[in-house]
Parts: C-alpha cells; structure tokens; sequence
C-alpha cells in the first residue's frame, strides 16, 4: 500500500504528487542557479551602467546593473527560461517517461497558426481594455514613446527588449503551469471517483491556476481581488490547451496580453511598471473596475476581457477543428518505452 503512494506500478514510474513535486524543485533550484550565471557573465561583459538612472550609476561592474535595462532583464529571464525548459525536459525524460514535446509543443502547422491566432488574440483585448477606459475617461493618455525612470536607453531598444522579455514570459510560465501541471494532474486524477476524464482535466485546471494565483501574490499592489483574478486568469489561459492539447493558444495570448498591456497602454502588468510604453497613461476611474495599481487583471473590466477571450477561443477552436471539446487525450499518457 505504502509503494502504492511514491510509485505507479501500472504505469512503472513515479506516482504524480512525487513528479510535480521533484519537478518543482529542480524548478526552484534551476531557476536559481541559471540567473546567477548569467549574472556573472554580464559583470564580465558589460562592465559599465550607461543605462541606468544617473543617481543609482557606481564604478565598475555592479550585479545591481543587470537590473537597470531591459536587455539585461531579458538576459535574466532567458536565463530563468532555460532553467525552466530544462526542469520540464528532465523531469518529463526521467520521471514521467515522456516526450518533451507531448507537454503541448507538437510544433505542426496546426500550432503555428494557433499561436498567430493566441497572439492576435491577447493583443485584440488589451486594445478592446484600453479603448473602453478611454471612452468611460477613466484614464488620461500623458504622453507617447515613454521612458520612465531615469534610463536614458533609446526607446526602441527598450521596446524589442521588452518584447523579448514577454515572449520569454509567455513561454516559461505557459510550460511550467500548463503544459507541466496540467497535464500531470490530468492524468494522476483521472482515477478519482465521479471525476472521470473530463472532470480530471477540469479538476487540474482549477488546482493549477490556484497555485498561478498564489504565485503571483507577492507581486506589488496584489490583493485578494488580484490573486482571485489571476487564478482566473489561468483557467482563462488554460483554455486553448485544454481544447487542443497543444500550448500554442497560451503561449500567443500570454506573451501579447502582458506585451500590450504593459508596454503598449502603459498599464501595469500583474502590478509590474513598464519603463518603456508607447502611451503614457494616467489611471483614474473606480479601482474595482480598473484594477487600479496592479492594472486592468485586478479589476472586472480584466474579469469582461477573460469571458470575452473565452468566447473567442471557443469560436475558433470550433471553426479549426469543427469542435470544441475538452481533449480527454491529456489523461492518457504516452509513455516512452521501457
């Protein structure tokens, strides 16, 4: 009974508690370690602070530099991506006996063009948040180009930094909560009484946006509202896999909704100010509404942007692939021989 517990017999691998569980530590320590790298390569490369703010600059090379552009920002979290890609491929190889890319990167034409549809699709309803405040006046555009902050980098170098930043962002936490948990509780509940396939899948779809809101809880300005919200923005999220069983929807729409959001409208993102925007904005308007400080994901104009994006996704699923249905496929594993 107790083998029962740590091991799968049937399936001959580890049981999935002990999987997500090792999986996330090697996260933790990955993560960890591949910045410090990084970090210490950048001191060695780029010895001087000519993009940070005047009164912040020191002699010599400074870990505090790395933190004063968004190339290097980008360099951290490429790092962080790598260490996450890494974490997932490990323990898909040793301790799910899986495929790196049956976590939902099949990267077929078919995923292609989901994810131009997932980008198109994050990009349509900021804009759609960012015209609604405008019309209700409840923000007041301030200025264009923006460079906040004190950094004196050239606007669009810090524009395709930032870029890159969210495109790294999309893809580390699409393959981390998603592709990962998802599809490893999917396929550990599918044995639970009552749940059945559809409802494993519906079932680790809530407990991984539970944990994607709980992640994001230290984030500046959160709140009980905005970690509620940001749960239910990883359900919204989860959505294109679950009706694909592909990551392309999430990856798109991940990427753009925090591009646009944040260095596009000027909106903070997850409570996180961009220093580079093409509109400066000044928020006003009712914070439970808006979101306020944290931005439009706190407040029931980002709750409207989420159900919306939902219809679409479903729409489109529907008109690719003549239905949309929850993939009962994400509880079946598709184990590598042993």
């Amino acid at each position: 009974m107790l083998k029962r517990v740590f091991w799968d017999s049937e399936q001959r691998r580890i049981a999935m508690l002990w999987r997500l569980m090792l999986q996330a530590l090697l996260f933790l320590i990955l993560v960890t370690l591949f910045p410090m790298i990084a970090m210490m390569i950048a001191t060695l490369v780029l010895p001087t602070q000519s993009g940070m703010p005047s009164d912040q600059q020191m002699i010599g090379p400074d870990v505090s530099f790395l933190l004063a552009s968004p190339g290097t920002l980008f360099v951290l979290k490429f790092s962080m991506l790598l260490g996450v890609m890494l974490s997932v491929w490990l323990a898909g190889r040793f301790f799910d006996r899986r495929r790196f890319v049956n976590f939902g990167l099949h990267l077929s034409r078919d995923w292609w063009i989901d994810l131009g549809f997932g980008l198109f699709l994050g990009a349509f309803l900021m804009a759609v948040i960012f015209l609604v405040e405008s019309a209700a006046g409840w923000i007041t555009v301030t200025g264009k180009l923006v460079v906040s902050g004190g950094y004196n980098q050239p606007f669009f170098q810090g524009l395709v930094f930032s870029l890159l930043y969210f495109i790294a962002v999309g893809i580390q936490e699409e393959l981390f909560s998603r592709g990962y948990q998802v599809k490893n509780l999917a396929e550990g509940l599918r044995g639970v009484p009552l749940l059945g396939m559809t409802g494993a899948i519906v079932a680790a779809t809530l407990l991984s946006s539970a944990l994607f809101g709980y992640l994001h809880i230290g984030n500046p300005n959160a709140t009980f509202t905005s970690t509620f919200n940001i749960f239910l923005a990883g359900i919204f999220l989860a959505m294109g896999f679950i009706l694909t069983g592909e990551l392309a929807i999430p990856i798109g729409l991940h990427i753009t909704w925090n591009f646009f959001q944040g260095v596009v409208f000027g909106f903070p993102v997850s409570g996180l100010a961009s220093s580079f925007s093409v509109f400066g904005i000044e928020q006003g308007g009712d914070t439970l509404i808006t979101g306020g400080t944290f931005g439009p994901e706190a407040g029931l104009i980002g709750i409207g942007a989420m159900a919306l994006g939902s219809i679409l996704t479903i729409g489109w699923v529907k008109a690719r692939y003549g239905r949309a249905k929850i993939q009962d496929a994400l509880t079946q594993p598709d184990l590598l021989w042993r």
